[in-house]
């Protein structure tokens, strides 16, 4: 059971994604998002000291968010090409469901590492989803099924993809629906990292 305080800092998330979207980061500020909330901006600094502390714990909640979808996929019992499909799957979703999720770490923790300087740095507020991305690779390599090389090449190839196209997506680039992509993209990233 969720508390109300708990509740209260989610729906300030929420809203800050929202905001930071449609704004922009820089262009947002705590009294616009309190506004928003229809609450004080000194209630606000309850829950959140900065605006930068809110970023840090945005990118967490988005981090913790994408970890546990994609853990559910590590748990199940399929083929590593099935994993590779279905993580596919569940990102190009949430990027069409929360699209301000995926916006937010592209266009704002990616672009904007100054604010995530101290407390953020490497990988550390994004650990839930990189650590799942790394079981999903430990375990096609052990399964025989992905070339065993450097983690870091084989997460850039395939977050690099995965962003790219929902930021084509995003620029209305694309001439097909994002979900229309799943299987060739699926079927590129699984080749390009297969043995």
């Amino acid at each position: 059971m969720i508390t109300k305080k708990e509740q209260k800092k989610n729906d300030i998330i929420q809203c800050s994604l929202e905001l930071f979207a449609s704004k922009g980061f820089y262009n947002t500020t705590i009294p616009d998002i309190a506004n928003a909330l229809k609450m004080s901006v000194g209630n606000m600094y309850n829950y959140f000291k900065s605006k930068d502390i809110l970023a840090k714990e945005i990118i967490k909640f988005i981090s913790s968010y994408l970890g546990k979808k994609l853990r559910e996929i590590n748990e199940l019992e399929i083929s590593t090409k099935e994993k590779t499909r279905k993580i596919v799957e569940i990102y190009f979703k949430i990027a069409l469901a929360k699209p301000e999720m995926i916006d937010y770490f592209l266009r704002i923790y990616l672009s904007n590492r100054d604010v995530f300087q101290d407390g953020c740095e490497g990988m550390i507020c994004v650990n839930e989803f990189v650590t799942e991305i790394m079981i999903y690779f430990e375990e096609g390599v052990v399964k025989g099924d992905l070339r065993d090389q450097d983690f870091f090449s084989a997460f850039g190839l395939f977050m690099g993809y995965l962003g790219g196209m929902v930021f084509l997506k995003g620029e209305n680039i694309l001439p097909k629906r994002l979900d229309e992509y799943i299987d060739d993209i699926s079927f590129n990233i699984y080749k390009a990292l297969s043995v």
